[in-house]
């Protein structure tokens, strides 16, 4: 089996933690595994070193400074590999087998990248080294050390499983996987051995630091991705499983919706009123397909064969409380979802996915983002023209 490791920065805090590193590197490879690491700066040293930089600088000596981090952790978990009998050989921007190259405009040159990344994944195999390569750094063409932005080891360790063919890549991290939530703050949380690349992205951009986002899109369905306690020791099992690979995808919901508003200025300043007023729909199995709140109102995507009794329920609920004021009900909705890893790193997407709309002056009635999807709510009887207009746009 092929594994791509990669080791966080607390994971490499301290002597200690290297070793602990080293032997999980050298347990994988004696038992017949080929090996590729990913390292990144020990500690927070990224963070000194850019906090050190209190004077002008241009972006190529910024990017030479901070790239000391990565290089000082692989030459420490080389030199922690070689008395362990590995034949491990460090990698950084400026060797002759480094694979990660980006293009004029900073982003990754994925040709060059992936010929280069598969030859050494065939070098290591037929010679049997660990390369142990930097994470978060890069190399244009012309040999300038550039990096991958926020989370860029993560970026890196998933990227080379995928041009390398790796059958996994395991994120060695201060946190056991993924937890229902954060031990930090609430009693009882467990770790979750499986969790879609989906509700993981959508976690990742709402604040959970467990895999970078960016890193997420490189993950294929054939290739899996777990995160693991760099106490735990072994690169081959435990921590959480993440599942599936994105998608990007233009769909259209075939049945037709209709939207139930509640309006009251309850809406902003009642705890617990949403749950007041969804709890009834739940208890009367509607399914709510979308939730889209204001100042003083929140409508209620519903199938439109289920509007008449949505209505009937959420009345019941504004009748009884003085500070709901109405319910209104608009029928024939249909609702069209774009979905996409590189959605939310995709600066002006929500403008380009709404522009052909606005040139036919299309009358749009919601638009509902996530971390990996948009859905926009239209006239029933608009939209195949929607959809063709919105497939034409380059997501």
């Amino acid at each position: 089996m092929r594994v791509v490791a990669k080791f966080g920065g607390t994971s490499l805090g301290n002597g200690e933690r290297v070793n602990r590193a080293a032997d999980s590197i050298a347990d994988a490879v004696e038992a017949g595994h080929d090996v590729a690491v990913v390292a990144s700066a020990m500690g927070s040293t990224t963070d000194y070193l850019l906090g050190s930089i209190e004077f002008d600088t241009d972006d190529a000596d910024r990017a030479e400074i901070v790239s000391m981090g990565e290089r000082t952790s692989v030459r420490m978990l080389k030199a922690a590999l070689t008395p362990r009998d590995i034949d491990a050989r460090f990698l950084e921007p400026g060797s002759e087998d480094w694979p990660i190259i980006t293009d004029a405009h900073g982003e990754v040159d994925v040709e060059e990248t992936n010929r280069r990344a598969l030859a050494l994944a065939e070098a290591m195999s037929a010679e049997g080294f660990v390369p142990v390569i930097t994470g978060f750094l890069a190399q244009d063409h012309a040999g300038n050390v550039t990096t991958l932005g926020r989370g860029g080891s993560d970026t890196t360790a998933v990227m080379l499983g995928k041009h390398m063919n790796a059958d996994e890549v395991v994120i060695v991290t201060d946190v056991e996987g993924v937890m229902t939530g954060d031990p930090s703050v609430v009693e009882g949380a467990r770790n979750v051995g499986k969790i879609s690349v989906d509700e993981l992205r959508n976690l990742s951009f709402r604040g959970a630091e467990v895999v970078a986002p960016s890193a997420l899109a490189y993950k294929t369905e054939a290739m899996d991705v777990r995160v693991v306690h760099y106490q735990h020791g072994d690169l081959l099992a435990g921590g959480t499983n993440i599942e599936g690979q994105f998608e990007n995808l233009i769909d259209l919901r075939e049945g037709k919706l209709a939207c139930i508003t509640v309006a009251g200025r309850a809406i902003r300043n009642r705890p617990g009123i949403l749950n007041e007023l969804s709890a009834p729909l739940s208890a009367a199995e509607i399914n709510i397909d979308a939730v889209a709140s204001g100042m003083d109102s929140v409508t209620f995507y519903v199938d439109a064969e289920q509007a008449e009794e949505a209505e009937t329920i959420l009345h019941e609920a504004v009748v009884a409380e003085e500070a709901l004021s109405s319910v209104t009900v608009e029928d024939s909705i249909a609702v069209i979802r774009v979905t996409g890893g590189n959605l939310p790193s995709e600066p002006g997407m929500i403008y380009r996915a709404l522009t052909p709309l606005a040139d036919e002056r299309f009358t749009v009635h919601d638009v509902i983002s996530s971390a990996t999807s948009v859905a926009i709510f239209v006239d029933w009887d608009a939209k195949e023209r929607a959809l063709e207009l919105m497939q034409g746009v380059d997501f």
